[in-house]
């Protein structure tokens, strides 16, 4: 079975804590903003200028002006506050955002992030991608397990440009998660219909495994 991109966000939704600010990458990491829990209040930031977005728009109802910084339309909220892009890196690079939930093409054993080109592709940027690893307290990443090729994207080592060096905190895939820390990596969570086996068949990082999974 292993988990969809909504399930995927829905359990990384389970790391937000009353009163965090959390920076939502672009991509699956967006769908996060829809599976806040019931009794949590979270301020989502952008690099773009904005603290305190609201949910997607209905169909009819999006302002063009109003988008975050992978461009998607969004909501603003009673306590929603706007500022230069200058400082919001400062907010990012100063500490101040507790949680970053990104997206990555690759990943590895020790928690190093590739997430922004491949080599000989056209790409606009790096964004605020290594700044968000730099500053922010928890990284956590949401991706596809391995690539369209069927290529493991948990590795050894990264083989793509790095973001950060050991920066990585947590890794949900449609597989299950993965603690990385000193000790290195460990599977603690199994998505429905994936054995250990199955994990261990489509990475190729090492990791451990949590006891009674």
């Amino acid at each position: 079975m292993a988990w969809t991109r909504e399930d995927m966000a829905r359990r990384a939704a389970k790391e937000l804590v009353n009163g965090y600010y959390v920076n939502l990458g672009i991509g699956i990491p967006t769908l996060v903003a829809n599976f806040i829990p019931d009794g949590v209040d979270v301020t989502l930031q952008s690099e773009n200028g904005m603290l305190g977005m609201g949910p997607f728009p209905y169909e009819g109802e999006a302002d063009p002006d109003l988008i975050n910084a992978g461009k998607q339309t969004i909501t603003e909220l009673n306590r929603t506050s706007y500022f230069s892009s200058s400082d919001s890196f400062g907010m990012i690079r100063g500490g101040h955002i507790d949680l970053s939930i990104l997206g990555a093409m690759q990943v590895s054993e020790e928690g190093d992030l590739a997430n922004w080109m491949i080599p000989g592709k056209m790409v606009k940027g790096m964004g605020g991608a290594m700044d968000l690893v730099a500053g922010v307290k928890k990284v956590v990443v949401i991706m596809d397990h391995n690539a369209r090729d069927g290529s493991a994207k948990f590795i050894k080592k990264c083989t793509l440009p790095l973001t950060g060096v050991r920066v990585v905190d947590m890794i949900i895939s449609d597989v299950g998660v993965f603690l990385i820390n000193d000790d290195g990596a460990t599977l603690i969570e199994l998505a429905p219909g994936i054995s250990i086996d199955d994990a261990r068949s489509r990475t190729e990082a090492e990791f451990n495994v949590t006891k009674n999974l």
